[in-house]
């Protein structure tokens, strides 16, 4: 039988529904190298480019710009040259899009709480149940919606964790200090309540420098460590963000703060600045935030660096977008010998949106062994 790859609407977070096609990328009769941007697809979160799963020709684009469809929908079909048209047109025809759940059910199901030294914290857990699990931390005024590109990538492999930090996204919104020890110790209370003996840790920005002190403090219960565009590895980082990303009150204060975090500022949509701005209001995220990035970051100075003093024995990925304007790619360079280091073009400090498809594939290389 005839080999023939369907391009889908990607389900980007744990809450997405559907998409609208925005724009294609590519013609028929295009060659397509797996990673390679076919069309553009927007969500009420983010927009970004749909990328090809396999390598193959470009048979038929059937999803027309302009288009809203659900996840699972049909996009587009790859296949050889050989493949005839007849078979072609036979799949499209017969093409199901998988029945989606109840409305509401899956969303209910997709998140869970879990009450860790008096804060409530909310995480999120997909993939198989056997295995050592990937845990992944959001970075600075982030949350769980951050990874949403790569979660459910990474579950193919193995179980995925992820959650929000006390203070930040649908968690308690109080800090256990302003420490990293102190976001560490709550991490492996995190760990400990859900009965994970030992994790990989995946860290962005300032979850990267939480990952790093938990590793330090308590080796044992880390099975290896990615870093992403990682805090806690040099000194600079720019204070411009940090304070604009703390004092700004509306979304045209917002949209320029947040834009710093990507190459290609295009993806920052309304509803993602929408989101960001209902939860700095919610009562003692101001503050909280405040107080943090004084203690962490105050006066574009990293307070604590201990990226730098991860040991051999520890398995160690960097990942870094070249043109990150937040924490400087050469950062990069400040790890340990016996770590591997991947830097993107074309993506700034929110790397694991920018470049997800390379990122996921390192990051399953990676726990793989």
């Amino acid at each position: 039988m005839s080999t023939i790859t369907p391009i889908v609407m990607p389900k980007w977070g744990l809450e997405m529904r559907e998409g609208t096609v925005t724009a294609w990328l590519v013609d028929e009769g295009a060659e397509i190298a797996v990673g390679t941007p076919i069309l553009d697809v927007e969500t009420d979160k983010i927009s970004n480019a749909v990328e090809a799963p396999d390598p193959g020709l470009l048979r038929r684009r059937v999803a027309q710009e302009g288009e809203v469809l659900p996840v699972k929908a049909l996009l587009g079909v790859l296949a050889d040259a050989s493949v005839p048209e007849a078979e072609i047109d036979a799949y499209i025809a017969n093409y199901v899009v998988p029945a989606a759940a109840a409305e509401g059910e899956e969303a209910e199901s997709a998140y869970a709480s879990a009450e860790v030294d008096g804060f409530r914290l909310r995480y999120a857990r997909r993939g198989p149940e056997g295995g050592v699990p990937v845990l992944f931390l959001h970075g600075f005024g982030g949350d769980l919606d951050n990874w949403l590109f790569n979660l459910d990538a990474v579950a193919e492999a193995a179980p995925v964790i992820a959650l929000d930090l006390p203070g930040h996204g649908q968690s308690t919104p109080k800090l256990p200090g302003t420490t990293l020890a102190d976001f560490a110790r709550i991490v492996l209370h995190f760990l400990d309540a859900l009965d994970v003996a030992r994790a990989h840790l995946v860290g962005h920005s300032m979850g990267g420098a939480i990952a790093a002190r938990l590793a330090l403090d308590h080796p044992a219960r880390v099975a290896s460590l990615t870093l992403v565009n990682s805090a806690g590895l040099g000194d600079e980082i720019d204070a411009g963000y940090i304070d604009g990303f703390v004092a700004a009150g509306s979304r045209r204060e917002l949209k320029p703060v947040v834009e710093k975090l990507f190459a290609n500022p295009e993806l920052v949509t309304r509803q993602l600045l929408d989101d960001l701005l209902k939860y700095k209001r919610l009562d003692g995220v101001g503050e909280a935030l405040g107080r943090l990035g004084s203690a962490l970051f105050g006066g574009g100075r990293q307070a604590e660096q201990p990226g730098r003093e991860l040991p051999a024995s520890l398995p160690l990925l960097v990942i870094w977008g070249r043109e990150d304007r937040i924490v400087p790619a050469a950062h990069a360079d400040h790890a340990p010998v016996h770590a591997r280091r991947e830097l993107f073009d074309g993506a700034g400090h929110m790397a694991m949106m920018e470049k997800a498809s390379e990122v996921n594939a390192l990051i399953r290389r990676h726990v793989a062994g």
